[in-house]
């Protein structure tokens, strides 16, 4: 009889459960397309997630935190925030459901809870939103374009107003196009709406105008004759890299600011999140947003700088093949590229090494890297073998990471993972440039010598970070409380 009543008291609290995660999924999606207001859950997104996803964050963040975050208290807090009056803003819900089981004994209720931790939103500098063209349409430029589109909600920060091909744009072409944004054989289904505007030379995404240019020369657009002004041009290309192959955005009317996705020569190389700041939106005009690997390792190197200080290291990249690789036997400028990319494990160099000294140029000098082409699409891992100048122990150095991860400057940078099971599929479509595995990582027993292993999907995480970029350089960051 015990056991039939403690079935029927599980079944009942699941449906409870269930029923609050329908709540919550409402709530945020009303403060996203009603406010202005995205809800994220320690990093992770909450938007267009079903019932089953929802509970399985909030039992990560739990363990994450090793505290219950309950879903009852994080729809009570969804309701009182959805109750006062906020800017556009980003509210981690996991940290405020942690923060609340640890002092809402200060509080004599929920609101004023949620009203003093939320107090600097009414400081928040009004948003003025900016126009985006996309120039190039590869797996970077579908990625910035799908989450463009996903996350345009009343359209007060980025913009999507045009994407930039070479060669013609015909109507067999504006198909293809259309069709390889509408399906991905790595990231799947976009989830939304992609039609075509033959007259007009336009994708219709969401139900959103995005017009489809041809050119072979940046300088030869006029963007303005599509009423777009003052625009961020995010080349994608891989064609100009340096300042003065990229200044020629900058000719064509209607363009305002450059950001390069890919490792730049005499322009500002910025990880954001760590050396973003340095550089003035008002002041620069080109950025370059570095590489996928760089964004991977820069954020764990600067932690364990600045907490143990790096004598010398040096980083192996365990890196998916990319389009650069041949498909089969061929000719190649490179060495060893030019072997079948599916079938082969290839050494092949990298810059990452001394692209990192561009974001911490404390390091330079300490580090070498190399790389090792494997055959998966997507999905990729960094070794950063470290030796430091002071002593530590697995447990401190993931106490140190996990501190990080969960507040201050860098909580959009890294996630922590916890499992033991992780591989290299797991990774991809997380948000997150570095994810750091901290079961698999090793100290030596002097306490000198670290292993550490730093997974990232060097498409999605990358493109996200190239976003967050974005919304600096566009100033359109939002209020924020992670």
């Amino acid at each position: 009889m015990d056991t039939i009543q403690s079935y029927e008291k599980e079944l009942a609290f699941q449906a409870d459960r269930r029923k609050a995660s329908t709540e919550f999924i409402k709530i945020t999606s009303d403060l996203w397309y009603d406010k202005s207001i995205e809800i994220v859950l320690f990093k992770n997104q909450v938007i267009d997630k079903n019932v089953s996803d929802i509970i399985n964050l909030h039992e990560y963040a739990g363990a994450f935190v090793q505290k219950p975050i309950s879903i009852f208290d994080s729809v009570e807090l969804l309701r009182t925030i959805n109750d006062i009056p906020l800017p556009p803003s980003k509210l981690d819900i996991g940290k405020l459901t942690y923060e609340y089981h640890s002092e809402i004994n200060n509080y004599n209720t929920v609101k004023n809870f949620v009203l003093e931790k939320l107090k600097g939103a009414e400081d928040s500098n009004e948003i003025k939103p900016k126009d985006v063209v996309l120039y190039g349409f590869g797996r970077i430029g579908r990625l910035l374009a799908r989450e463009l589109m996903a996350k345009t909600g009343k359209g007060n920060q980025l913009r999507l107003r045009a994407i930039v091909t070479r060669g013609n744009i015909g109507p067999e072409i504006l198909e293809k196009r259309a069709n390889l944004l509408r399906t991905d054989s790595v990231h799947g289904q976009f989830h939304g709406t992609v039609e075509i505007d033959h007259k007009n030379m336009a994708m219709i995404i969401n139900g959103t105008t995005v017009h489809m240019i041809a050119a072979n020369d940046p300088k030869e657009i006029d963007y303005q004759q599509y009423g777009i002004n003052n625009a961020l041009i995010i080349d994608n290309t891989g064609a100009y890299r340096d300042r003065e192959a990229l200044s020629m955005h900058l000719d064509s009317k209607g363009s305002g600011t450059v950001l390069l996705t890919a490792p730049g020569k005499g322009v500002p190389n910025i990880v954001h999140g760590v050396n973003h700041m340095e550089f003035d939106p008002d002041t620069t005009t080109i950025f370059s947003a570095a590489s996928c690997t760089t964004n991977a390792i820069t954020p764990i190197l600067k932690i364990v700088e600045d907490s143990l200080g790096i004598k010398k290291g040096h980083i192996e990249t365990i890196h998916a093949y990319t389009n650069d690789q041949n498909l089969v036997d061929n000719m190649h400028a490179k060495y060893r590229r030019g072997r079948a990319a599916a079938l082969n494990m290839v050494i092949t160099e990298t810059g990452a090494g001394k692209a990192v000294t561009k974001a911490l140029p404390q390091l330079a000098g300490k580090l070498t890297s190399n790389a090792i082409r494997v055959p998966v699409p997507n999905g990729s891992l960094a070794i950063l073998n470290i030796e430091v100048k002071n002593k530590t122990s697995k447990e401190t150095l993931n106490t140190i990471i996990k501190k990080y991860a969960l507040e201050g400057d860098l909580v959009e940078q890294i996630k922590f993972s916890l499992s033991n099971e992780l591989v290299s599929s797991d990774i991809v479509g997380n948000s997150a440039p570095s994810i750091y595995d901290s079961t698999a990582t090793i100290v030596s027993e002097d306490g000198k010598n670290l292993v550490l292993y730093v997974w990232y999907d060097n498409e999605f995480g990358y493109a996200h970070q190239v976003i967050r970029l974005a919304k600096y350089v566009a100033k359109v960051r939002r209020y924020t409380y992670y």
